[in-house]
């Protein structure tokens, strides 16, 4: 083993001896790589292919002990840190340049307890694994819009996903977590133990530690009515009036999403997902109003398995294509302001590139402002835009896009945003 140069955290590359490495490594169960070892490529690789970091030391964590010594060892020599769960996150901060990312995404154990109705996950879980073992036993928790989504990132960082009306955001479903604090202790943080660490990680992201393990909170969930509504873009108006009317007064059983896009044949649509979670037949008759307004170009609704409204989004946001994403939450759905996204849509340079405007309501905003981290109860909508494209000759025009969209909406939108929507923004000015 040679040494080998690394970027502190102020900044400046510093050289690791040979000797220093291998007291790392043979600490080290899950074992290290570095630049030109097999599996170092793939190991750096995340959902957002604009992200193209290259850390000089991943440790590849396969349990606690892994994290506590790679926090040690990293505070020790002054490293500059990043770690890595699901990796799906748009920012890319999972993939340090040139510092110690700590790789998380082997830890992989879950164990559902059917006495107390709850599980507990390790951090390289992601939701469409977590959903398989807690389906199993007719169980789940709010989790996601896309399955290969990370269960750390985004329950720290919150948590939307198709269950929070009725069970609220994921972290409102969490119970507790055990986290490895910057002087390498593992501490479980919980409503009885360290309650003011619970209380930013839920919500707050993930700059309170290296969470190792997640209890969660389990529902009984069985099948569900879920699907897609398919409307013409110019009739966008009148269906998002008729929408907004209609979520109000809605149970806490049905999620819904609207997304503004691409169909596979090249049409520009306005699309409402929805996810009625309680009895199939209740949820015929609720959705009933909604299913024929308009009419629709297509009805793409039915009964189905939680498992599979978790993946209803997978083919729209497929790893290893350019992302850019910038969000807001909105005041309202103001008919100009969706006559911008209207407009905008209309003109995106991909068609993989897409506009949703996110639902929150019943068990979200019951939940008490100062209780969590998350503090955006009060917010009814949140705007998220998000391009998607192949070529990276075409980076400049799609991030116009997106920004332009952004700027046009800010006179609609609220100060707040959510986390785990955040992009590079410190280094936009």
């Amino acid at each position: 083993m040679t040494n080998i140069e690394i970027t502190a955290t102020t900044g400046r590359r510093v050289l690791l001896n040979a000797e220093t490495l291998e007291q790392v490594r043979a600490k080290l169960r899950g074992g290290h790589l570095l630049r030109g070892d097999d599996g170092y490529d793939a190991a750096r690789k995340i959902y957002n292919a604009m992200i193209d970091h290259r850390p000089g030391i991943i440790a590849r964590c396969a349990g606690a002990a892994d994290v506590v010594h790679a926090v040690n060892f990293a505070r020790d020599n002054g490293l500059l840190v990043s770690v890595r769960g699901g990796g799906h996150n748009v920012s890319g901060n999972a993939v340090c340049d040139g510092g110690l990312m700590i790789d998380l995404s082997p830890m992989k154990g879950i164990r559902v307890d059917l006495h107390s109705q709850t599980a507990r996950a390790e951090p390289g879980v992601t939701w469409g694994e977590f959903d398989r073992e807690t389906q199993a036993f007719g169980l789940g928790t709010t989790g996601g819009l896309v399955s290969t989504t990370g269960i750390a990132g985004l329950t720290l960082g919150g948590g939307l996903g198709w269950l929070m009306g009725n069970h609220g955001l994921a972290c409102d479903n969490l119970i507790s977590v055990d986290v490895v604090t910057a002087d390498g202790q593992l501490l479980t943080a919980s409503a009885s133990r360290n309650e003011d660490l619970f209380w930013g990680l839920r919500g707050g992201g993930g700059n309170f530690g290296v969470a190792t393990s997640f209890e969660f909170r389990l529902h009984p969930v069985g099948p569900m009515l879920g699907g897609i509504l398919v409307h013409r873009l110019d009739k966008a108006s009148e269906i998002i009036r008729f929408y907004d009317r209609f979520t109000r007064t809605s149970s806490d059983e049905l999620g819904t999403f609207v997304g503004f896009g691409t169909s596979p044949d090249g049409e520009r649509v306005l699309a409402i997902f929805v996810c009625y979670s309680g009895a199939v037949e209740d949820g015929e008759r609720v959705l009933k109003p909604l299913r024929e307004f308009g009419p629709p170009l297509a009805d793409m609704i039915g009964p189905m398995p939680y498992v599979r409204v978790q993946r209803m989004m997978d083919d729209d946001f497929p790893a290893g294509r350019q992302n850019y994403w910038k969000s807001n939450f909105l005041k309202g759905l103001d008919p100009e302001a969706i006559q911008i996204v209207v407009d905008h849509i209309a003109k995106a340079p991909s068609p993989y590139s897409k506009v949703a405007i996110e639902q929150f309501s019943g068990a979200v905003n019951r939940v008490g402002m100062n209780e969590t981290a998350f503090n955006h109860r009060n917010d009814r909508y949140n705007l998220l835009i998000v391009g998607i494209w192949v070529d990276p000759a075409e980076n400049a025009q799609n991030v116009k896009w997106v920004r332009d969209l952004w700027e046009a909406m800010r006179p609609y939108s609220s100060d707040g945003v959510y986390v785990n929507y955040l992009g590079q923004e410190a280094d936009e000015g």
